[in-house]
């Protein structure tokens, strides 16, 4: 592999002319400049990334961390971080937690010992934990995405899932329905409290009852919203509209209710939340909350560049407003 020393001999020039140019650090004759180019082409040199980043102190790569799910929401929001890397010149680093605690650990150690110029988790399992490898690299910015309260210092990207799960279960009432049941995420998530929060809130205002047969907590995965359907349907008559809180259950309610011969949305309506790519293509297409993916990842790749570049000191948090996806799946009860 040719070095600078090569092109210096080939051009007849020193090896700190060379350097120069390729850097572009200082003013150099377009005569030499013109012989130290040809030289490097003829070499077929190219400069080393890792000393340019011992250099400068940058390796322009950030870190991901995300839990591995068959939800197409988090490739989505990747999509985003990945994209918005690329444009601002960056190279992404993606690891996937598996959802275990200790491999999380892990990866965000081999992240920093890679030197990366920044992290950025998606993973909601140490939610409320310490993690005290970051006492350690205290200059490495970090950014979490969807997560509760945090013992560690970073700026925070999320969705206002109150505001989303009001949304929901207001649609639902709008629509005429009176009894809204509703199949939640893990509530020791906090995303997914706040969406259940922001049903309630939704009820209460409309003074409508909770029945305890027509909540049930689920895990944010297909099998998990097929699963809560049948739970609710072995308790006793079904509500006439459902806030699912992700369109992933959504989709196992579906596939649950057409088994055992309930129409959807005559019979049930339904609303879901996230607005994967895929809702628009059930049958019938889902009417859903629409989070904000792709902008998730790009403000999340906004916030660590610039607090890099010396331009935000204090720890934030950007929050994403939802929007409301009208589709197929809801309609007024039938008398």
């Amino acid at each position: 592999m040719a070095t600078m020393k090569d092109i210096a001999k080939l051009a007849g020039v020193s090896t700190s002319t060379v350097s120069h140019v390729i850097n572009k650090s200082r003013f150099v004759s377009e005569e030499i400049s013109e012989r130290v180019n040809k030289a490097a082409q003829e070499l077929n040199y190219t400069p080393s990334a890792l000393a340019r980043s011992l250099k400068v102190n940058r390796t322009k790569t950030i870190g991901m961390l995300v839990t591995t799910s068959t939800n197409p929401f988090f490739g989505e929001v990747v999509k985003g971080v990945e994209r918005s890397c690329y444009q601002q010149g960056y190279s992404l680093i993606l690891c996937n937690t598996e959802g275990d605690n200790q491999r999380m650990r892990e990866s965000i150690i081999t992240l920093l010992q890679k030197r990366v110029d920044g992290l950025i988790l998606m993973c909601s399992s140490l939610e409320g934990e310490r993690i005290d490898v970051f006492d350690k690299y205290p200059d490495i910015p970090v950014v979490v995405m969807d997560w509760g309260p945090m013992l560690f210092t970073s700026d925070k990207i999320q969705d206002n899932s109150l505001r989303g799960g009001y949304m929901a279960a207001k649609h639902l009432i709008e629509a005429g329905h009176k009894h809204i049941g509703c199949i939640t995420g893990p509530l020791v998530k906090h995303q997914a409290q706040m969406r259940y929060e922001g049903y309630k809130r939704a009820l209460n205002e409309s003074n409508l009852e909770f029945n305890a047969n027509w909540i049930i907590e689920a895990d944010f995965e297909c099998e998990g919203g097929y699963s809560a359907f049948n739970a609710m349907f072995d308790k006793g008559p079904l509500p006439t509209a459902l806030f699912v809180s992700n369109d992933m259950m959504a989709m196992g309610v579906i596939n649950a209710a057409n088994e055992k011969g309930i129409k959807i949305p005559e019979q049930l309506s339904i609303i879901g939340y996230d607005d994967i790519q895929i809702s628009k293509f059930m049958t019938p297409a889902l009417t859903t909350i629409h989070q904000p993916k792709y902008r998730l990842g790009k403000a999340a790749v906004e916030a660590l560049l610039n607090k890099l570049d010396g331009g935000q000191t204090d720890s934030q948090v950007v929050q994403l407003e939802p929007t409301l996806i009208e589709r197929n799946t809801v309609v007024a009860p039938q008398s």
